[in-house]
């Protein structure tokens, strides 16, 4: 499937399941949470030898468990840990949203902007080269309030989120 997932530009989507069956979605997710309970360097072993094969499987299943499920371990509080861990585990793919057009991969330059609304907040601003933005379901989307960057869940089917084309990331098409 490698040539087929290159030439189009183009995750097989009968790889998803079977990544999560694998366990190697969920590596760095505590046990207590349905993940293996391993740690960083176990990730880059799996991601390794991944891209042996696939560069680009490889990084979808690095940016899941080194950036997505370390920003929930890490700093989630223990209801976001509770509703998310599970899922990142066994079927949920995760994106995590930095970069921007004018700021890169720079947080302290980040344009995008969070406002307390109600219950929650708005989010305002445009986020690019989001790996695994065009199959996640959720996004970790970091952003500036009033008084520091913060980190916000973003299920990708809200209203207002959008992922657009996928640009080649190995090879110019």
């Amino acid at each position: 499937l490698v040539r087929e997932m290159d030439e189009h530009a183009k995750l097989a989507p009968s790889l998803l399941p079977k990544l999560f069956e694998l366990g190697i979605m969920g590596i760095e997710i505590p046990e207590e949470y349905g993940g293996a309970g391993a740690t960083l360097f176990h990730s880059v072993l799996a991601v390794e030898s991944l891209s042996r094969v696939d560069p680009a499987l490889g990084v979808l299943v690095d940016v899941q468990n080194t950036l997505v499920v370390n920003s929930f371990v890490r700093w989630a509080n223990a209801d976001l840990k509770t509703r998310y861990l599970p899922k990142l585990a066994s079927s949920v793919i995760g994106a995590y949203c930095l970069s921007e057009e004018g700021s890169g991969s720079d947080a302290f330059a980040l344009a995008t902007r969070a406002v307390e609304r109600g219950e929650g907040y708005a989010i305002t601003g445009r986020k690019l080269w989001i790996t695994n933005g065009s199959v996640a379901d959720v996004a970790v989307v970091w952003a500036r309030t009033d008084d520091r960057i913060r980190g916000f869940v973003v299920p990708t089917d809200s209203k207002g989120f959008s992922a657009n084309e996928t640009h080649p990331k190995l090879s110019p098409r």
